[in-house]
């Protein structure tokens, strides 16, 4: 517990909101993070989209001094009945990877639209993908690690 006691690091401080989110009995299994330096990413797999965004809330709100916290958490796909299951289709090609851009003084989201898809006026696909992290597209701040979509998946 940091010095003399009196204060806890930025990874105590995780720990603890990580074991306090568990006790809510959230229903995602697996509950986890990783830590590099103040940017915090949570795994684990919700049984549907309510609870992962719960979760989400309840770590975020504990964790105001992060610098990003972001959203690995998997959705569990729901099995289709036997009767009704599609027929399989090859196997397609791995998409490649969204990137990650960190903000720099000056930016906007319109501005790093532009960098990344030519057009300004699609700001919404990178806000959209940071809802987890962003609650306004025009309150972004620097050092922030925003996911950019590749414009066929935002």
């Amino acid at each position: 517990m940091g010095l003399f006691g009196l204060f806890e690091s930025f990874d105590e401080k995780v720990k603890k909101a990580l074991a306090e989110v568990r006790g809510l009995g959230l229903a995602v299994e697996n509950l986890d993070v990783s830590i590099d330096g103040k940017v915090v990413t949570v795994y684990g797999t919700a049984k549907d989209r309510d609870a992962k965004t719960r979760a989400m809330m309840e770590l975020s709100s504990r964790l105001k001094d992060a610098d990003n916290v972001i959203n690995r958490i998997r959705v569990e796909e729901p099995v289709p009945a036997p009767e009704a299951a599609p027929t399989p289709e090859p196997a397609a090609e791995e998409p490649a990877a969204e990137e990650i851009y960190e903000v720099q003084p000056g930016d906007t989201l319109g501005a790093i639209a532009k960098r990344f898809y030519g057009k300004a006026s699609l700001y919404p696909k990178i806000f959209e993908a940071n809802r987890d992290i962003l609650d306004d597209p025009n309150m972004i701040r620097v050092g922030q690690k925003l996911r950019i979509p590749k414009l066929d998946e935002a």
